[in-house]
């Protein structure tokens, strides 16, 4: 599976949202990632529905992958299908029926993905694995831009990874969290294929040779 690599709007300039989202695509960037937070599921309060549109509305054609950090969930995973999302993933804690949820994805026409926070058990992946088109792995704790990545996350990826190659399903592995040059390889190496990154990105000086870097370490993990 081709490797992605997901800025996180949540470190860009929101003043000047278009172009900062047009910039990372031209620099080499794969996907859009939105991290949605509620003030409530985590202690921040961030984006809606309404700048998918508009990044939609502005020209913005990439795949928009939405990361819902809020609760409950049904309802803005419609509204997100509707403003132009390719992909929504939520946490198994922030819904009353798991199964329903992953399935409404699907069938509002978007991939539908399951997030685990760093203390979040994978037993969850025992009975959904087979409705699932995306596996985040969280690793720093949910809620604010900027952490250290936590080491031991390593480990959970490769279970993860491990799971995901005995399904047989075509299922991606994205990690969210202190992702940088300088540790992306050996989270490659651990089994993602799917690299969120903020601040590493939209705070560098050149995002083209901040994301032609970070393809370098993929590429050197997969060698």
């Amino acid at each position: 599976m081709k490797p992605f690599i997901a800025p996180s709007i949540l470190s860009a300039d929101f003043a000047n949202l278009g172009q900062e989202v047009s910039a990372v695509l031209k620099a080499g960037a794969d996907i859009i990632h939105f991290d949605v937070m509620d003030n409530r599921f985590v202690p921040n309060l961030t984006i809606g529905p309404m700048v998918c549109q508009s990044l939609r509305d502005y020209g913005i054609s990439a795949p928009i992958d939405v990361h819902l950090m809020a609760e409950p969930v049904d309802n803005l995973i419609l509204d997100f299908s509707k403003a132009g999302a390719n992909y929504i993933s939520f946490h198994p804690e922030a819904s009353k029926h798991v199964h329903r949820s992953l399935n409404l994805i699907r069938e509002n026409n978007c991939k539908a993905g399951l997030v685990f926070s760093p203390a979040t058990p994978l037993t969850w992946l025992e009975h959904l694995i087979d409705d699932i088109d995306l596996i985040l792995i969280m690793s720093v704790n949910p809620g604010f831009g900027g952490q250290s990545f936590i080491e031991s996350s390593l480990k959970k990826i490769s279970t993860t990874r491990e799971i995901i190659d005995n399904s047989g399903h075509d299922i991606r592995l994205e990690v969210d969290g202190g992702v940088k040059i300088k540790n992306i390889q050996k989270i490659a190496a651990a089994g993602a294929d799917t690299f969120v990154a903020g601040s590493a990105i939209f705070n560098s000086d050149d995002y083209e040779k901040t994301i032609s870097a970070m393809k370098a370490e993929i590429k050197a993990a997969k060698n």
